[in-house]
């Protein structure tokens, strides 16, 4: 089996810096799609009244650890075998702009599924003054290395209520999304860039990554829920389970629960394929 799952299970990575400057908001901001709405300028222009962070560009300091995972010994797979299945994101300050982020991992636990593993990461993100100010776990699906006997981990919830969602917003990808969201840092698997890579994995082009279309859904919260204030967007919860096309239309579905619990989840238009789902944000007044 070429994940040792003892070996792994706690294992540190190696820490990561990020060195912020107002360009690096502003290209994540474009890559999820931010722009488009005039209300959208305080996360893509850094003059007055200054440059604010999307919420999700909370899960940038933490995107590289999975490719940080095939530095282990134990880890013994390639990077085409790593799934990025799920995300977890607590904001607890809004990021220094401009100024650096420091982000330290460790390998929280590898989950049985059954046809693969799930290996989660938590990683935590701190200003140049040592104040946290992200916390990641991010889950990496690996097929095929399931069957070990472990704990399969927690269920997933967060199921939307059986009613029609409370609010709907579309958004329009590009058909160059996936190109303009790896300016944020993403390493990206050549499944998102080159065809025959894709067409490897099943699919019938270059695909867009998952975190991208949670950036999407971010942003859809916010401006319904938030008021488009990132100060009131306190976390994000989500499982990717399905693909998107650049260049499709995306429909983020939300259900307030009250007391800033918003359950959500996100649908191809044309397809209908539901693509981020077991998904909830929550938010305060």
């Amino acid at each position: 089996m070429p994940l040792d799952v003892e070996e792994i299970t706690g294992a540190e990575l190696a820490p990561l810096e990020h060195r912020c400057t107002p360009q690096t908001f502003i290209l994540y901001a474009l890559g999820v799609g931010a722009g488009v709405d005039p209300d959208d300028l305080r996360f893509c222009y850094e003059g007055p009244p200054g440059l604010a962070a999307l919420p999700t560009f909370g899960t940038v300091p933490s995107l590289s650890t999975a490719l940080s995972l095939l530095r282990l010994r134990a880890v013994d797979v390639t990077p085409m075998m790593l799934i990025h299945g799920e995300q977890h994101l607590h904001i607890l300050r809004q990021p220094p702009v401009p100024g650096s982020l420091i982000t330290r991992s460790k390998v929280k636990g590898v989950f049985d599924k059954g046809t693969g593993a799930l290996i989660e990461v938590e990683s935590e993100t701190r200003d140049g003054s040592g104040d946290i100010i992200y916390t990641n776990v991010l889950g990496t699906f690996v097929p095929g290395e399931g069957g070990f006997g472990g704990d399969r981990g927690p269920a997933a919830g967060n199921e939307p209520p059986d009613r029609d969602p409370d609010r709907v917003i579309e958004m329009a990808t590009l058909p160059q999304q996936a190109l303009l969201f790896r300016l944020s840092g993403e390493v990206s698997p050549l499944l998102h860039l080159e065809q025959e890579h894709a067409s490897r994995a099943g699919y019938e082009k270059p695909i867009l990554h998952g975190i991208c279309t949670l950036g999407f859904a971010g942003r859809a919260i916010l401006r319904e829920f938030c008021d488009n204030d990132p100060r009131r967007f306190a976390s994000v919860k989500a499982r990717f389970s399905g693909h998107v096309y650049p260049g499709e239309t995306l429909l983020t579905e939300m259900w307030d629960l009250g007391g800033g619990e918003i359950v959500f989840r996100v649908r191809t238009r044309d397809r209908g394929a539901v693509v981020v789902s077991n998904a909830v944000a929550f938010v305060t007044a």
